[in-house]
């Protein structure tokens, strides 16, 4: 009998989990490639099946380090049981439920982060002070970094004394550069669970001499090569049709942030049930992180190119340019998240760049009644997310007994 409750208890929380991903899949992943979609780059069926590969792929290559944030580090003193998994997976669930049926910006790392945490308080655990103020401060930054950077790039992309042959290919040599030096965990390291392309190509010639937080000579050679490599194809593209290269990077750029949004979203998912996989039935994590990512791809393919279109016609508004300046900033901060294994939401990241790129026009582009609301949803979520996992766990404890 306990091990029949124990299965069902098991079933329940995956099928929640898929779920969480499914929602994530569809919603989370379809910003990157809208503006492709507004710029006629591509269609919104070839989008989205594209989304759903990318996304996954980024989940099983990138996203462990955040799923053992959601499931380890947000409480101390106590792990998370099987049944804690599934009070906080439901509660996080249910808000991002509501957030679709009702349409209120309701962030997913946020929610699952608040679900979380009161899950863990409800076992009688302690508060991870130390992790809260890591996130809280990577939070509270969020907005400035993505926004000056989106700033940033709109200005250089604006700027008359800058052509676009030159300006356009510069931003795509850095973020080749950045793409370069991205952990991934199909690439071995002998120091770390992901490596690096850099890394790894710098040891196949022998990495050299290594000069500061052991980066060798080597690795700065092949990020030097790969921000080459990539500033040559964007500038040979620009200088035959501007439109036809700034669409082809804004393709490209689209894809990398979407497989970075697969890998920083997955572990929202799968976060939960870290203890209860690794732990309880001893599977490695690419088991869960397989879940997750197939709860991602057929929301993906499933859901996302309703809500391509819909977003593709405001990224359309924006133009080709104001997208690409809050795309960079989203992809750039994304991997910043995944290498500190902080949960994060892309739709935020987003936001805050098409707000830095509208001002660098003269104009944010967002409404203030929007961000107001907004800033406004995404308190409430993480306040009322451990109030109601809280509760939700000593419900299901009381009525089950575990």
């Amino acid at each position: 009998m306990v091990a029949l409750s124990f299965a069902v208890l098991v079933g329940v929380a995956i099928g929640t989990c898929l779920f969480m991903a499914w929602v994530l899949g569809a919603n989370s992943n379809s910003p990157p490639f809208a503006p492709a979609i507004g710029a006629n780059a591509i269609s919104t069926m070839q989008a989205a099946f594209v989304i759903g590969l990318l996304a996954a792929a980024g989940a099983l290559m990138q996203g462990g380090s955040i799923s053992e944030t959601v499931g380890a580090d947000l409480i101390d003193g106590v792990t998370i049981t099987p049944l804690a998994a599934t009070a906080g997976l439901l509660t996080a669930a249910g808000f991002m439920a509501i957030g679709i049926y009702t349409r209120y910006p309701i962030p997913a790392a946020f929610a699952t982060t608040g679900a979380m945490v009161g899950v863990g308080l409800s076992l009688g655990g302690d508060p991870a002070m130390a992790t809260y103020q890591r996130l809280g401060t990577f939070w509270v930054m969020v907005p400035f970094m993505s926004g000056g950077l989106a700033y940033a790039t709109a200005v250089t992309l604006r700027r008359e004394e800058i052509p676009e042959t030159v300006g356009v290919p510069l931003l795509a040599g850095i973020v080749g550069a950045i793409v370069a030096n991205i952990r991934l965990g199909v690439i071995p390291d002998p120091a770390a669970d992901q490596g690096t392309l850099a890394r790894f190509l710098a040891q196949q010639i022998g990495g050299g001499p290594t000069l500061v937080a052991d980066v060798t000579v080597g690795v700065i050679i092949v990020t030097i090569v790969f921000g080459a490599l990539w500033f040559y194809w964007v500038r040979r593209q620009v200088r035959v049709s501007v439109e036809t290269g700034i669409r082809s990077f804004l393709l490209v750029l689209g894809g990398i942030v979407a497989f970075s949004s697969g890998g920083s979203q997955v572990g929202l998912a799968t976060g939960p049930l870290e203890n209860l996989f690794r732990v309880e039935l001893g599977l490695p994590g690419i088991v869960l992180l397989s879940i997750g990512a197939t709860g991602i791809l057929a929301g993906a393919w499933m859901a996302a190119p309703r809500l391509l279109q819909a977003t593709s016609r405001e990224y359309a508004q924006l133009g080709v340019r104001r997208s690409i300046a809050a795309l960079v900033p989203g992809f750039i901060i994304a991997q910043l998240a995944i290498a500190l294994g902080i949960p994060i939401s892309l739709n935020n990241i987003i936001l805050s760049g098409v707000i830095g790129g509208g001002l660098a026009a003269g104009s944010a582009g967002v409404s203030r009644r929007k961000i107001g609301v907004t800033v406004t949803f995404w308190l409430l979520t993480l306040g009322s997310s451990i109030v109601v996992g809280y509760g939700l766990y000593q419900v299901l404890a009381f009525v089950i007994g575990g």
